[in-house]
């Protein structure tokens, strides 16, 4: 037996009680940084500003920050940004979303580029998107036939979605220019 079957097994039941921000990797809790930096969340706002308004005349999907993806009882994910469609209003998102984008740190990179690209990728998530602050860049990849496709790395143009429900696009060149030198 390997060091990880020592570990307590936790549920969404016990998620639920867990103080500060974490994750549930298949019942291995997973801590998450501390507040994320001031470019981090600005890059999360200018997201969800272009998402949201992008999908301005569509009364069927939101746009939502920071919230639980229940995946199943013993993973749970909080997705930086998420486009979700004809989701029920429970505390959680409870199916694939059509996109995520994950906002890379140092101290999160490995997991949203590894644990969490292939998670999604099971789960059918439409679009993935890695933004990565440090570079001004964007990575989108579109799930075709089960696997991500790389679209394409962005930071000066125009992304759209063209298999969402609303047909969501991001404008990465606005995203990205208050940060530009």
């Amino acid at each position: 037996m390997g060091a990880i079957d020592y570990l307590p097994h936790y549920t969404y039941a016990d998620y639920k009680l867990f103080e500060g921000a974490w994750e549930l990797y298949e019942g291995h809790p997973i801590a998450m940084s501390p507040s994320p930096m001031i470019t981090h969340q600005a890059l999360a706002s200018f997201i969800i500003t272009q998402l949201t308004n992008s999908i301005d005349e569509c009364d069927r999907c939101l746009v939502l920050g920071e919230e639980d993806y229940r995946v199943n009882e013993d993973t749970v994910l909080r997705p930086d940004v998420v486009l979700i469609c004809d989701e029920p209003h429970d505390a959680y998102i409870t199916k694939a979303p059509e996109i995520v984008v994950e906002i890379l740190s140092k101290s999160t990179a490995k997991n949203d580029e590894n644990y969490k690209f292939k998670k999604y990728e099971q789960e059918k998530v439409g679009y993935y998107v890695l933004v990565y602050p440090g570079e001004l860049r964007a990575k989108v990849y579109k799930l075709v036939d089960g696997k991500y496709d790389k679209q394409g790395d962005y930071s000066t143009q125009s992304y759209k979605f063209t298999d969402t429900l609303c047909n969501a696009s991001i404008d990465f060149n606005k995203v990205f220019k208050r940060f530009r030198k």
